[in-house]
């Protein structure tokens, strides 16, 4: 608590009468990031809202790179909750993750699948994949500071991303192959 008060320029009392202690102070900073995270005004969200998947899926790269690079301090955050705290502070957000995808994508991913639009695979599963991967990707390579961990540049890994989660691995039987 010193040295967060003397960073904040404040007296150790003051920090006191604010604050309990450093576990509170960490979560408040957590909030914040979640509070910035679930912000209809962000544009992620607003592109969760349209549930244009997986047709947005190069729309969805840049959103969350960006979210990345916004918010790096505050992603890094995560890990120290995960190493000091358990991930107590990150836990229900990570829990009300498969709700909050439900409630935005679950019609939509269903007229689609009813028209046909997808395989035999669960497009609800593929949409969070595709969000948790590509964050996964522009946190190792923004927040770690590991460029080229896949082995490739952001530009050629992400269109090979998308390819994957756009047509599978397999070959497709039909006309024309998978889409590129």
């Amino acid at each position: 608590m010193r040295q967060i008060a003397d960073r904040a320029e404040l007296s150790v009392g003051n920090l006191y009468h604010h604050f309990r202690g450093k576990e509170e102070v960490f979560g408040r900073l957590l909030d914040r990031y979640w509070e910035s995270v679930l912000d209809p005004d962000l544009r992620l969200n607003q592109l969760f809202v349209r549930a244009d998947f997986p047709d947005d899926l190069e729309e969805m790269a840049v959103a969350i790179e960006e979210v990345v690079e916004d918010f790096r301090p505050y992603i890094l955050l995560i890990y120290v909750d995960v190493i000091e705290f358990q991930g107590h502070h990150i836990r229900s957000f990570y829990e009300g993750m498969a709700q909050r995808f439900q409630e935005t994508y679950a019609d939509r991913l269903r007229e689609r699948q009813q028209a046909g639009e997808f395989g035999d695979v669960d497009p609800m599963t593929a949409v969070m994949v595709a969000t948790r991967w590509l964050f996964y990707f522009f946190t190792v390579e923004k927040c770690f500071g590991v460029p080229m961990h896949f082995g490739m540049s952001p530009e050629d890994a992400v269109p090979e991303f998308i390819r994957l989660l756009r047509n599978g691995l397999r070959p497709r039987n039909g006309a024309g192959g998978p889409e590129r």
